[in-house]
């Protein structure tokens, strides 16, 4: 029997062959050809590049596949058909995280593929236009940074079923069998938390933006309760903030609403003397309350995050727990171009994170005297 792909390709070829699709006629496009034989987006694809292969069609970008009239200009179609397209969708970036995400994403697709950048800024229903636009103007794959949303988009899930090329970055869909990497949050979050009970900081603040749905905070927050049960120590959770809003691409909140925050949340808790915040953006807003305080950083209060820009040695550095972003776009890139040559597999792997020492962690002098003493 012939596989699925064959068949598609002969029936579309009598189609044309008899007449029912002339020189220059449009023929059904990938996502038509699976509704109407009731196969996945990779079936159907193949079958319109094996029609390519033969020189019975040829492809125009954004406009569709057509029955050739000139051998000789379908050929030239195919010349510059031959390295794929792929979607890039992100929430946002800048020098904290995401620029050399982005930088390595192109590189890892120099001389095997084209990418077209979109930014969500957060929006789920963005992020969800963004989706259909590029899926309609024909991209062969996407790569997306899924926007903090309590529920994945709809289109994500019609991707899942139609079997179309993609892969999540630094998401991990619960329940959804879809190809994802990103960092190993849980075990980053732990070590972090583990590094400052190694230095005595035993009442730690945790500030964070609101953990909803697929966030990588909550594997985070995960973390950390798993750092405190392996030393068999009880969570207080009335330590952690939850509540920041301002660093979010998408939110309404200022700044200053989020250092008031911080602040009360510093006055309640004076025992806190390690804070450890779950992004850069909100390492800096705690700074800036504390400094309002009148506290210093790190003689009264050691601050912990994620990411970062790039430590720089002339000036003062957040100690920081670093994703690798080159990895993680170099292992996306890899994994789109496989399932363009038909492994289809829906893996997920979480790559490990690197704690880098700065300028904004002690050890608590307080504890080091008690248990001197």
């Amino acid at each position: 029997m012939k596989a699925l792909y064959e068949q598609v390709y002969q029936a579309l070829k009598q189609d044309i062959v008899s007449g029912k699709y002339k020189a220059g006629d449009r023929v059904p496009s990938e996502k038509e050809l699976s509704e109407d034989f009731r196969v996945s987006r990779i079936t159907s694809k193949k079958a319109l590049e094996k029609l390519v292969e033969d020189g019975t069609v040829y492809r125009q970008r954004g406009k569709g596949t057509f029955v050739s009239g000139d051998q000789a200009a379908s050929r030239i179609v195919q010349d510059n058909e031959r390295k794929p397209l792929f979607g890039l969708i992100v929430t946002a970036f800048d020098d904290t995280y995401g620029t050399k995400l982005i930088s390595s994403i192109e590189e890892a697709s120099d001389g095997k593929c084209f990418v077209i950048l979109k930014r969500s800024l957060g929006q789920p229903t963005k992020e969800e236009r963004m989706i259909k636009e590029l899926l309609e103007f024909g991209v062969d794959g996407l790569l997306i940074y899924p926007a903090e949303a309590e529920h994945y988009s709809s289109e994500i899930l019609k991707m899942v079923v139609n079997r179309f090329p993609f892969v999540l970055i630094d998401r991990c869909f619960k329940g959804v069998a879809a190809t994802s990497v990103s960092s190993d949050n849980t075990a980053a979050a732990k070590m972090g938390v583990e590094y400052l009970f190694g230095l005595g900081h035993e009442h730690v603040g945790i500030v964070s933006p609101r953990a909803i749905g697929i966030t990588t905070v909550e594997d985070r927050l995960d973390g950390i309760v798993q750092a405190y049960a392996e030393r068999n120590a009880v969570v207080d959770r009335q330590l952690w903030l939850t509540a920041i809003e301002s660093t979010q691409p998408s939110s309404e909140a200022t700044m200053e609403q989020d250092i008031e925050l911080i602040k009360r949340h510093l006055v309640r808790n004076p025992h806190i003397t390690a804070l450890f915040a779950m992004e850069y953006n909100i390492a800096v807003l705690a700074k800036r309350a504390a400094e309002q305080l009148g506290l210093r950083v790190p003689e009264d209060l050691s601050i912990l995050c994620f990411d970062g820009p790039e430590p720089s040695l002339q000036s003062w550095n957040f100690t920081r727990i670093l994703q690798d972003e080159k990895a993680l776009g170099n292992l996306a890139i890899q994994w789109l171009l496989e399932m363009m040559e038909g492994k289809f597999t829906n893996r997920q792997d979480f790559l490990p994170a690197t704690l880098v020492e700065g300028n904004s962690v002690i050890a608590n002098i307080a504890a080091s005297k008690s248990v001197s003493s």
